[in-house]
């Protein structure tokens, strides 16, 4: 190429865009990069679809089936000797005890009765056998703690008459204490220890006040 004075110039080269060529292995590893990648993604979404059924099985049948705890009710009880200001020598109660599930049993591995004064133990005994008790079923449970700590002339006997002289009422509690397991078609639970505490209050005469007459007793765990 010649300027216009006659001279030869030299022409600038126009760019060209450099062409990568890839190799074979190349493109089989990014092919085999991109199928690693959606398989991980579809393991993960398979899991996680699993888990979330899972769950929403496990969630609905636990609303369904699980357990309520049993329900204990006070019916009766008497100190027997508080009427006559003599020496208090027996405790007689008429408790029950009702598993309210439709389609859960409860296993009594145990079942131990204790009356207390002011949280001081004054009589206990073992009440009733091993038993099961099947879904909507009510088990009475009564019997007669034999006293040997309420002597008369006592300490403890002379404060709880005293309470009965000043107050005209004495709070005794009944403690039932159960070893228990659910059972829900073939399977067990692990055993549970519960408590049922039934606090009382009894008249000058030690019958207690109807007031708590079939009253409810609260139940825990321990």
């Amino acid at each position: 190429m010649y300027s216009p004075s006659g001279l030869p110039t030299r022409s600038t080269p126009v760019s060209r865009p450099i062409k990568r060529h890839h190799s074979v292995r190349q493109i089989a590893h990014r092919v085999h990069d991109s199928f690693t990648s959606r398989l991980c993604k579809l393991l993960c979404a398979i899991f996680l679809t699993l888990v979330l059924v899972v769950g929403l099985i496990s969630f609905i049948l636990w609303l369904s089936l699980r357990p309520h705890r049993p329900r204990f009710h006070i019916h009766e009880f008497v100190v027997v000797g508080l009427g006559q200001g003599s020496e208090i020598t027996q405790i007689q109660f008429n408790a029950s005890a009702r598993n309210a599930n439709h389609n859960i049993g409860v296993h009594y591995d145990s079942m131990d009765g204790s009356a207390f004064y002011k949280d001081q133990s004054i009589g206990s005994k073992p009440l009733l056998f091993p038993f099961y008790q099947g879904p909507k079923n009510t088990t009475a449970v009564g019997d007669t703690i034999t006293v040997t700590t309420l002597k008369e002339n006592g300490q403890r006997w002379t404060e709880i008459m005293n309470e009965r002289r000043m107050a005209g009422v004495v709070v005794f509690r009944l403690e039932i204490i159960s070893i228990i397991r659910f059972q829900i078609s073939k399977w067990h639970s692990r055993p549970h220890r519960m408590h049922a505490n039934c606090e009382v209050s009894v008249g000058p005469d030690g019958v207690m006040l109807p007031l708590y007459k079939d009253k409810r007793c609260p139940v825990y765990f321990t």
